[in-house]
């Protein structure tokens, strides 16, 4: 597996990380036992960045983290670069705490859960907009200084957001969506990130599975799979899309390439600050991933990617309006 930094001065990870969102059942039902097969394989495969939050299943991603970890030896462990967030209040009224009493309680929980006692990276999950983002970035500070964490996040966020955090204290990782079907993140915060040394974690960089090797069909998936609540995941946008991703499809048939690979390639591409972190719920996945480095994205392969999936292609929002709500829209 090929490494990358987070960050200008954090520790170096294999270049594809692991999203564990999936293992709160967030896309359907799991079990523990996949979970810790998918992460025993992950690891395998020299895919030793785990991206998880206390959100996740409320709380069953991180336990199932911190169940592999206890099992696993003291080399194992070492290999393993944690990361996880918090910010966002459920409940009927659903908000967001970027104070520091409240991050420093769910930081504190996270641990117990993940049964560590530091935290590569700790992300503020949401921003709290009526908070300056320079207080949060002092609080951050705060729990570096005192050994909590090795270095702080910001996710779904602005430029602008950035660079006044990063003023406070430098940032380590930046995390929003990013894809061959959400791009948003190219009209700036890529950029920035590259500017000022921070790391670039796309997450979902397949589509939310759209880009997975099997054409599935998620207008009628379970009923806890929260994609139900997408637009670009119901009638009329899905067979839109559908039939939009198709010649892609074509193309890496004919050339011989896993459709999950080549999709990863292409973000891998974008930047050599770019650590993706794609999830699954099945462990087969992941060597699927590691296929990305066998392709070589030549100019000609940019140029066939921009031709069958051009900027915009996508049919329907990647949000709902509530969830619209919820992230920095600067341009």
């Amino acid at each position: 597996m090929k490494k990358r930094q987070l960050g200008g001065a954090g520790p170096w990870v294999g270049a594809i990380g692991l999203g564990c969102m999936s293992f709160g059942g967030t896309f359907g039902a799991t079990d523990t036992t996949h979970s810790l097969r998918c992460l025993s394989l992950a690891l395998e495969q020299g895919i030793d960045f785990w991206d998880t939050a206390n959100i996740y299943g409320m709380g069953v991603s991180e336990s199932v983290i911190g169940q592999f970890l206890t099992q696993a030896t003291p080399q194992t462990r070492a290999k393993v670069k944690l990361a996880t967030k918090a910010s966002i209040v459920t409940g009927p009224a659903r908000r967001f705490d970027n104070s520091a009493p409240y991050l420093r309680a769910e930081l504190l929980a996270s641990m117990q859960r993940l049964r560590v006692d530091y935290v590569d990276l700790f992300y503020i999950h949401r921003r709290e907009v009526e908070r300056p983002i320079e207080e949060v970035a002092g609080v951050m500070a705060d729990f570096i200084r005192e050994g909590l964490i090795g270095g702080y996040g910001l996710s779904e966020v602005s430029p602008g957001t950035l660079r006044r955090a990063h003023r406070v204290h430098p940032c380590m990782a930046v995390q929003n969506e990013y894809s061959l079907w959400s791009r948003q993140p190219e009209l700036g915060l890529i950029q920035a990130c590259l500017e000022l040394g921070v790391a670039f974690v796309p997450f979902s960089p397949l589509a939310r599975g759209v880009f997975g090797q099997s054409d599935s069909n998620p207008t009628t998936p379970e009923e806890a799979d929260f994609r139900r609540n997408l637009p670009r995941f119901t009638e009329p946008d899905w067979s839109l899309n559908r039939v939009a991703i198709a010649p892609f499809r074509a193309y890496c048939a004919q050339q011989g390439w896993a459709v999950s690979a080549a999709a990863l390639a292409w973000v891998l591409d974008q930047g050599p600050h770019l650590i993706p972190i794609p999830g699954t719920r099945y462990g087969t996945h992941v060597q699927e991933w590691t296929q990305a480095f066998d392709i070589a994205i030549t100019p000609a392969v940019r140029a066939d990617f921009a031709r069958l999936l051009p900027v915009g292609f996508a049919y329907g929002d990647r949000y709902n309006l509530e969830m619209a709500s919820t992230v920095e829209r600067y341009c």
